[in-house]
C-alpha cells in the first residue's frame, strides 16, 4: 500500500508539472507566459498573449494531466481503469494539481490548477458533463468572462456530487468532500488575482465578473 501511495504522488506530481502554457508561450511567441499579461501559467493568459488555438491546446493538456495521472496510477496498481472513486484516485489527482501549481520543471512557479481540477472532476463524474457544460456556457454567455465561468464549475461540482451523482450512481460520500476540498483550495489560489482586479476596477465587483467582450480583461 505504501508503494502505491508513493507511486500515486510521484506520477501525479510529474504529470501535473508538465508546463503546457509555458511551452506554448516559449515555442510560439518566445515569451515566458508567467511574465506577461496576468502572469498566470494558464490557458486564458495564453489566449490573450499567444493565441486562441494555443489556448485550446493548453486547455486540453491541462484538463488531461490529472486524468492521465489517475489512469496511469490505476493501471500500475492493477485497478480497473474505470472504477469508483478511491484513495489512490484522489491522491493522484491532488498530486497532479500540486504539480501544476508548483512544477518542478519551472522552479515551483506554475499556474492556479483550475483546468486540471475540472478535468479530474469531470472524469470522476462523466454523466454530469452535459449539465456542467450547460452551466459553463450559460455563465459565459451572460458574463463573457471565461475565467469566472469555469471557476463557477468548482462551486457546482459538490452539488453535482451530492444531489445528482451520489443519489443516482451510488458514488461514495468521499467524492463530495473531495470536490469541496478542491474547490476551497483552488479558490484560495485565485484570491490574489481577484483582489488585483477589484482594485483595477475601482472596487466594482460587477466589472470584475462581467466583460463587454471575451477580449476585455483587467
Amino acid at each position: 500500500m505504501i508503494s502505491d501511495i508513493v507511486i500515486a504522488i510521484v506520477i501525479g506530481y510529474l504529470l501535473g508539472s508538465i508546463p503546457s502554457a509555458y511551452l506554448a508561450g516559449r515555442l510560439r511567441k518566445g515569451v515566458d507566459i508567467r511574465e506577461v499579461g496576468s502572469k498566470n501559467m494558464g490557458a486564458m493568459n495564453v489566449f490573450y498573449q499567444v493565441g486562441p488555438i494555443e489556448a485550446v491546446l493548453v486547455t486540453l493538456a491541462d484538463l488531461g494531466k490529472g486524468v492521465g495521472a489517475i489512469l496511469l496510477v490505476r493501471w500500475v496498481s492493477g485497478s480497473p481503469l474505470i472504477s469508483p472513486f478511491d484513495f489512490l484516485t484522489g491522491l493522484a489527482g491532488a498530486a497532479a494539481i500540486m504539480g501544476h501549481i508548483f512544477p518542478i520543471f519551472l522552479k515551483f512557479r506554475g499556474g492556479k490548477g483550475g483546468a486540471t481540477a475540472i478535468g479530474i472532476l469531470i472524469f470522476l463524474m462523466p454523466w454530469a458533463a452535459p449539465f456542467l457544460f450547460t452551466v459553463f456556457f450559460t455563465a459565459l454567455f451572460i458574463t463573457r468572462n471565461p475565467t469566472f465561468s469555469y471557476s463557477l464549475l468548482l462551486i457546482v461540482f459538490p452539488f453535482v456530487a451530492g444531489f445528482i451523482y451520489r443519489d443516482r450512481y451510488g458514488e461514495p460520500l468521499a467524492l463530495i468532500f473531495y470536490s469541496i476540498g478542491l474547490g476551497v483550495f483552488l479558490g484560495m489560489q485565485y484570491i490574489p488575482r481577484l483582489k488585483e482586479m477589484h482594485g483595477k476596477t475601482g472596487g466594482d465587483w460587477c466589472k470584475v465578473i462581467t466583460r463587454r467582450s471575451l477580449k476585455e480583461r483587467f
